[in-house]
Parts: C-alpha cells; sequence; structure tokens
C-alpha cells in the first residue's frame, strides 16, 4: 500500500503532484537538482493552495495540514523509505534515464517507479531500470490540481501488483483514470499535439493570425484556450518534443513538426515560461508575437 511519495522534479508539474498527493493526506517529499527552483517551490504551492482557501474548495486547516507533509530537497538519499518515486524531470528521455540511473542506489527494492512523461515509451524507459516490473507512466494533466485526469500506461515488464497500486493511488487523489496502452504520445497527446502542430502549420503558412487562429478555435469550436496560448501554455519545447516522438515512433509524415515550432525552440521562445513565444507576456495583456 503506497502512503510515501517522492517526487522528482520541483517545476511546475512536480509541484501539481505533490500538491493534490498532500490534500489527500499523503507523506510527500520533493527533490529537484536545481536549489534555486527547490526554494522557489514551496511558496508557488502555498500561493496555489491559497487560491483553493479563497475559492472555498478548501478551507486553511486543510491547506496548512498539507503543506506540513511535503518536504523539499536536492538529494535522492532522502526517497530511501518511498513507496513510489514519481518523476517529473522535463520531457527529454536521455534525462529522465539519468535521473533513473541515479536514483536506483537510493530507494527500496520495493519502491515502484512512475514517470509524468507525456509521449516516451514506458517499456523503453522502464528496461533500462532495475525494475521493468515495478515501473509505470502516471501521465498528470496540467495544472495538476486542476485537471481531473491521469492516463496510467503499462509497460510490457509492469506486473499487476504495480498497476492496481498505482491505480488505486489515482483515485486516492480524486482523479479519473484513462488506461493507454505504451503506443507514442498515449491517448490525449496523441490527438491534442497534432491539433497544436496543424495550428502552427496554419499560422507558418500565413492561412491566419495568431488571433484569428485561437479565435476561430475558440469560438468555432468552443475550445476554452485557443491553440497557440495552449501551445504556449504546455511549453513549445515539450509541444516539439511530443511531435518528434510521434514522428520517429510512428514515421508517418503526418506528424512532422512544423518548421516554425522548431524556429521558436531554437530562439528559446518557449511560452509563459519564458516570457515569449506565439505572444509576448511582458505587459499585463499577453500580444501576440505574429
Amino acid at each position: 500500500m503506497i502512503q510515501k511519495i517522492g517526487v522528482v522534479g520541483a517545476g511546475q508539474m512536480g509541484n501539481g503532484i505533490a500538491h493534490v498527493a498532500a490534500l489527500a493526506g499523503y507523506d510527500v517529499k520533493v527533490v529537484d537538482i536545481d536549489a534555486e527552483r527547490v526554494s522557489l517551490a514551496k511558496g508557488l504551492i502555498e500561493a496555489n493552495m491559497s487560491r483553493q482557501v479563497r475559492r472555498t474548495l478548501i478551507d486553511e486547516s486543510e491547506m496548512l495540514a498539507a503543506l506540513d507533509k511535503i518536504q523539499f530537497g536536492t538529494d535522492y538519499a532522502t526517497f530511501t523509505d518511498r513507496d513510489i518515486v514519481i518523476e517529473a524531470a522535463t520531457e527529454n528521455e536521455s534525462v529522465k534515464r539519468e535521473v533513473f540511473k541515479a536514483l536506483a542506489p537510493h530507494i527500496h527494492e520495493n519502491t515502484i517507479l512512475a514517470t509524468n512523461t507525456s509521449s516516451i515509451s514506458i517499456t523503453r524507459l522502464g528496461a533500462r531500470t532495475d525494475r521493468p516490473e515495478k515501473f509505470i507512466g502516471l501521465h498528470f494533466m496540467n495544472p495538476v490540481p486542476v485537471m481531473k485526469l491521469v492516463e496510467i500506461i503499462r509497460g510490457l515488464g509492469t506486473d499487476s501488483e504495480t498497476y492496481q497500486q498505482v491505480r488505486d493511488l489515482a483515485i486516492s487523489l480524486g482523479k479519473t483514470i484513462s488506461l493507454s496502452e505504451d503506443f507514442p504520445a498515449f491517448i490525449v497527446n496523441r490527438i491534442l499535439l497534432p491539433m497544436v502542430n496543424e495550428a502552427i502549420y496554419t499560422l507558418y503558412e500565413g492561412v491566419g493570425n495568431v488571433e484569428a487562429i485561437d479565435t476561430g478555435m475558440k469560438l468555432g469550436a468552443n475550445h476554452p484556450m485557443g491553440p497557440l496560448e495552449l501551445a504556449d501554455f504546455i511549453g513549445l519545447d515539450t509541444c516539439l518534443a511530443v511531435m518528434q516522438v510521434l514522428y520517429e515512433g510512428l514515421a508517418d509524415t503526418k506528424y512532422r513538426p512544423c518548421p516554425l515550432l522548431v524556429k521558436y525552440v531554437e530562439a528559446g521562445w518557449l511560452g509563459r515560461k519564458t516570457g515569449r513565444g506565439f505572444y509576448d507576456y511582458a505587459g499585463d495583456v499577453p500580444v501576440p508575437t505574429r
């Protein structure tokens, strides 16, 4: 039974996972090799929980109890007592492999390893660890405290006990489960990211500008956020990484990343997190960059 949770990564996804786990009563430890990010993490989680208090989604006593259940650090050695460790590092396979390699000496032989990857093969990642039978995909949606869905992906080697424990964990966090087979980008991103990529092609080919494309999809398809605005929210580097996984994994030209997406990533215009992508976020109101 899972009671103690470790989270690798104090960024947006890692913070969100720690947030919902602590509110659900779990003992949580968050580790990130970036000390500056760790120092910012607690304040970000507290600010997000305070917003929930203001919206009467939780009360202040729940927030204080949850914050008390989260510990932060930079050393994987603190994970020795964890029942599960959830990796929420950047969407880069080599980075994730290095994380699992570094974790191995510090976790118990029965500890479950889960990855929050949004696209990379669970079977391939698990095979590079010392416990493919205890390795599983647990893909939370962003922002984690708001989005209700979690994709669970079993690798070829994942055993039934691991799946059942992780399934029970996701349900205890108040999430709805979508079980996906281990194919590139799974279910949600297999559908969503090609739409975003096509929106970028539409911009690239001059069919419409940023405002026209986003307004068209918001009002014409009743989407809560336009695809280019969504790309900025996800992070253009993440969008590109997912499209590359689809393109390489399925060998179909319909998944070819748009050259404009590649150019923006090369420029470091990654969306909201860098202050500029398809919109410029320097002012009070985001302004289209094309």
